[in-house]
């Protein structure tokens, strides 16, 4: 619409400019004015053309026609995306142009006497006009242009910005989404192996309760302690990794909830089929409550011999053997190291109740090695028979464990028939 109105005027202007532009020529007045339409009318397509149009109000300056059709030319051609030279040559023929039609109608009108003034007053006259009729629409056009092509891309970066800030957003959301399942895996990982272990024992000496209780009166008094034992430290570890999901401070949090818990009752004296010092050992460590020194801290490898001891008193044939001077690790290798050995007793308890078991521990120059290996059970048993649900998700926790700290995590069926586990974890880790 405003290029519509634009050309209507200066079509009005050359139309009304023809007629005495007619008169001079010797031509029509009607020819004049339809010549000045046509030629304001070129103004309606400046945006697609500026260069014609500028050309168009050039060849018709010599005429007297086509002031505002040069003005808005010369506005629209500096302010479209176009060569510099190109905006300046013609600028400059625009500017000659109406410089020489200037400087000769003064001129003429000067010799005719129409008023008089010095001899400078013709050349002042026609730069000035050129100037006046050039430079503010050709400036103000390069200002419109420039400006044009800063919000242009001041709207681009801002759309490149906002590309960004999206895609680091879904980034982000995945990032989030990722860490959320990793942490799902770990506190799952975490229950099982807090949880497993305990319950398979306390399954197992209910199922020895169960046999004995009317044989051995005393033999069953025993299991039943055991097993209420067993139940005290299931639910004081699970309070602990409660305690430690709840609150940032959860370590403080775990040992207040297991201050709270009443100390087990030392458990009476029972056979058992491992080395004295190993029987020793698990019965010291229940009858103190030993959990209390790792609340909030987990497992370490100076519990080992406990559960090992533990996994004794529930009837299985277990020996445990430690090479190399022992020494501390970090704390991950150590609760990473007494999870694997856990849960590999574990699936003797659930997959070979009754076999002889192995548990190694070798300390090393760079790096810890631990080793469990079960012999043939020696009746044929399976998780099923022996009550205990299997998951079958205790290997793949402890491959992830280990992995996870650059170890290597080895498991399978020995030639014997037997099962072994071992793993080894760098002690840098």
């Amino acid at each position: 619409m405003l290029d519509v109105g634009l050309a209507l005027v200066s079509a009005a202007e050359c139309g009304a400019e023809g007629v005495p532009f007619a008169r001079e020529a010797g031509v029509p007045a009607a020819v004049g004015v339809v010549f000045g339409v046509l030629a304001g009318s070129v103004l309606l397509v400046r945006r697609r053309w500026p260069i014609a149009v500028v050309l168009v109000a050039i060849a018709v300056t010599p005429a007297r026609m086509g002031l505002l059709l040069g003005v808005v030319g010369l506005y629209t051609l500096a302010a479209c995306e176009l060569p510099r030279r190109v905006i300046g040559a013609l600028a400059g023929m625009s500017f000659l142009g109406t410089m020489i039609v200037t400087f000769v109608r003064v001129g003429q009108e000067t010799a005719r006497g129409d008023f008089t003034v010095g001899n400078w007053f013709v050349p002042f006259a026609a730069v000035t006009t050129s100037i006046g009729l050039t430079a503010p629409p050709l400036l103000l056009g390069l200002y419109a242009g420039a400006r044009r092509r800063l919000m242009e891309s001041l709207r681009e970066r801002a759309d490149s910005l906002e590309r960004e800030l999206q895609l680091l957003a879904e980034r982000a959301e995945e990032r989030a989404e990722w860490a959320r399942s990793e942490e799902r895996t770990r506190i799952a990982r975490e229950m099982h192996d807090v949880v497993a272990h305990r319950v398979s024992l306390m399954v197992v000496h209910a199922a020895a309760l169960q046999a004995v209780a009317r044989k051995d009166p005393e033999k069953a008094v025993r299991n039943a302690a055991l097993v209420a034992d067993m139940g005290r430290q299931a639910l004081t570890e699970l309070r602990e990794m409660l305690g430690v999901l709840r609150s940032s401070d959860g370590g403080q949090s775990a040992r207040r909830e297991r201050a709270a818990v009443p100390a087990p009752a030392p458990a009476p004296a029972q056979e058992s089929v491992v080395p004295a010092a190993v029987g020793k050992a698990a019965a010291v460590a229940v009858a103190s409550g030993s959990g209390d020194a790792r609340a909030g801290e987990g497992p370490s490898l100076a519990e080992l011999e406990e559960l090992v001891g533990q996994s004794a008193a529930a009837g299985m044939t277990v020996d445990l053997s430690v090479e190399g001077e022992a020494r501390s690790y970090g704390r991950e290798i150590e609760q990473t190291a007494y999870r694997v050995v856990q849960e590999a007793l574990t699936n003797v308890h659930k997959h070979a109740a009754g076999a002889k078991t192995h548990v190694r521990l070798a300390h090393r120059g760079s790096e810890i090695a631990m080793q469990v290996e079960n012999e043939p059970p020696p009746e044929p048993a399976s998780a099923e028979s022996a009550g205990l649900p299997s998951g079958g998700n205790g290997l793949v926790g402890m491959r992830e464990r280990v992995v996870a700290l650059g170890g290597v995590f080895v498991s399978g069926p020995t030639e014997a028939g037997g099962f072994k586990v071992s793993a080894v974890i760098p002690a840098s880790s």
